[in-house]
């Protein structure tokens, strides 16, 4: 065995002991009996796999950060739900599996059974996640993401708006909480509608998620200009949190539905800064035709 391919195993092998130990604590923690027995069977097959590749590495697995990963992993559920954190763990499994069908025809013929038997259950993980966790958290999540999204593009397009008309931080901040709230109504009331359509979800439950992630974005981003009294600062912090929320969700969508994060953050954040300088140009050309730039 090449030392490439003894680091490579070794690693596999401490990965899938580490996440036996995470969907065993997670089982522990989980109140549902149809979870907590899923979650139980994740931990085992893992652990299988991880004595697979301990038998061919020869030695013990390494377990160094196991303990920081686990309390990190059900911090992660009680923020994120149960799905984010299993759909983490195997985030890496296109990766896993072209290895192991990689090294499968160069093993012995009963350790390569074997490794057959570990890649159909990597395969089968994450359709037996989705099938079977099912959780309010990630059924509502796409009406919090929708909130959230359009609060950050709109509500920066108000604040660069009012960048080219005015230079109080405070009428620019009250401007984005007015704005905010009169569409914070207008999205709730449009995830009803839409809730009203989708089979298994409540309309009261999607209109209340979708305004409540509006409103506290809206905050998020108004914040900056009652503390801040230098325009440009206030409106760079700003557009600074509104990046990071971005990031935030974006990453949370790429995990859940498998998407690249790099494309999708970029392009939400080019959105942003589109918006926000179309706007700031459109308010800076009514100021200065109405002759109002600078008197408030």
């Amino acid at each position: 065995m090449d030392e490439y391919l003894e680091r490579t195993i070794e690693k596999y092998c401490t990965d899938e002991l580490i996440d036996s130990e995470v969907y065993n604590a997670l089982s522990a923690h989980e109140k549902d009996p149809k979870r907590r027995e899923i979650l139980k069977r994740m931990s085992v097959e893992e652990k299988n796999h991880s004595d697979f590749w301990r038998e061919l590495l020869g030695r013990e697995c390494k377990t160094r950060g196991l303990k920081t990963k686990i309390l990190l992993m059900l911090l992660l559920r009680k923020v994120l739900g149960l799905t984010f954190v299993s759909m983490f763990l195997e985030r890496h499994e296109e990766e896993v599996v072209h290895f192991y069908k990689g090294i499968e025809k160069s093993l012995p013929p009963e350790a390569s059974g074997k490794l057959k038997a570990i890649i159909e259950d990597e395969e089968r993980h994450e359709l037996e996640i989705i099938s079977s966790l099912d959780e309010k958290i990630v059924k509502y999540m796409s009406f919090v993401i929708l909130g959230l999204a359009d609060a950050i593009v709109e509500i920066n397009g108000v604040h660069a708006g009012f960048l080219g008309v005015t230079e109080s931080t405070i009428v620019t901040g009250i401007a984005g909480l007015v704005v905010g709230l009169s569409a914070a109504i207008s999205m709730s009331s449009a995830a009803y509608l839409q809730a009203k359509h989708d089979v298994g979800k409540s309309p009261k439950t999607s209109a209340i998620m979708t305004g409540i992630a509006y409103i506290l974005a809206v905050l998020a981003l108004a914040l900056p200009y009652f503390l801040i009294r230098r325009m440009i600062s206030a409106f760079a912090v700003s557009v600074s949190l509104g990046i990071v929320m971005i990031a935030g969700f974006t990453y949370y969508a790429s995990i859940l539905q498998r998407k690249e994060f790099l494309r999708e953050f970029l392009e939400s954040t080019a959105l942003m800064m589109g918006t926000a300088l179309a706007s700031y140009m459109f308010g800076d050309a009514l100021g200065t035709f109405f002759g109002i730039r600078g008197i408030f």
